[in-house]
């Protein structure tokens, strides 16, 4: 059983500026919840128990986030607010909470290599902390990832979505051997031409790796801006006979990537409109203000 996870939360949000010069973009709220938090209940529904957050500077705020704040609980009850009680409830997941920092931004495979010594022997869980998986991260991507490594002793396992062929640019493309939703990859490409892509089956934030990548990580050249890139790793397994595999995403498993302001007000919006208080309300108020 796969029950640790690396979370790596360490980018510095420069798309997301000025909301994130103070605050990590993890922590933009999207709806009634930050980003981040989505992240860690997805994983601890797919029964992941042990979390490491690989930081920055200015990360501290994910790390307070996290823990039990007691005298915001004593506040609640001593003000006649028990009723907002429920929504601390977080706190109590079943999920122990490490930290480590990436004192560089030199990429994910960089900040992946900063789990190391945590990780050991074991395998392991990525998943990227500023992607919430399926609308309200009701997503069983996770499980699936691990079962399928440990189903076919892979060395790695891989999310992937299906994406509009003139947006494969922006991501990293399988090129699978075989079909199906689980498949053997003989490839990936980082951001290939949209004439020279293999597929339009993109990563989607989540990884399952054996600690055979940190050997591979360390092999890769970084690139132009300084950065090691996690698929040269991935494309160094692949290519040396290791067996790597991909699943798709379930039509209802959307990647809801908060990399940039376009992205991020869509999920905003998506995510309030289906809220099951307040959704219709909302839903009424944006027609108006839409057909004005």
């Amino acid at each position: 059983m796969i029950n640790l996870a690396v979370v790596p939360v360490a980018g510095i949000g420069t798309r997301l500026l000025p909301a994130t010069k103070s605050q990590p973009k993890e922590m933009l709220p999207v709806g009634r919840k930050p980003v981040v938090q989505y992240v860690v209940e997805e994983l601890e529904k797919s029964g992941i128990t042990n979390i490491l957050f690989v930081t920055g500077r200015n990360k501290t705020s994910i790390e307070n986030h996290f823990d039990a704040d007691n005298e915001l609980i004593r506040g609640l009850r001593e003000t006649g607010k028990e009723e907002l009680l429920s929504s601390l409830e977080y706190e109590k997941l079943d999920v122990k909470y490490f930290y480590t920092r990436q004192r560089q931004p030199k990429g994910l495979g960089d900040a992946i290599l900063q789990s190391e010594e945590y990780v050991s022997n074991q395998p392991f869980v990525v998943a990227l902390g500023d992607s919430i998986i399926g609308l309200h991260a009701n997503s069983k991507v996770v499980k699936k990832l691990t079962d399928c490594f440990v189903d076919k002793a892979a060395d790695c396992v891989i999310a992937f979505e299906e994406v509009n062929k003139s947006e494969v640019c922006f991501y990293g493309i399988a090129k699978p051997a075989t079909s199906g939703k689980v498949f053997q990859l003989s490839d990936v490409v980082e951001k290939p031409a949209v004439a020279e892509a293999p597929s339009n089956l993109a990563i989607a934030a989540r990884y399952v790796f054996s600690p055979n990548i940190f050997g591979f990580i360390r092999k890769v050249v970084p690139d132009k801006r300084g950065e090691i890139q996690i698929t040269d790793a991935i494309r160094m397994m692949i290519h040396q006979g290791m067996k790597v595999y991909g699943v798709k995403l379930n039509p209802g498993e959307k990647r809801y990537d908060i990399g940039n302001f376009e992205s991020y007000f869509e999920t905003v919006l998506e995510f309030i409109l289906s809220d099951p208080e307040f959704g219709e309300s909302v839903k009424k108020k944006v027609k108006r203000i839409v057909c004005r």
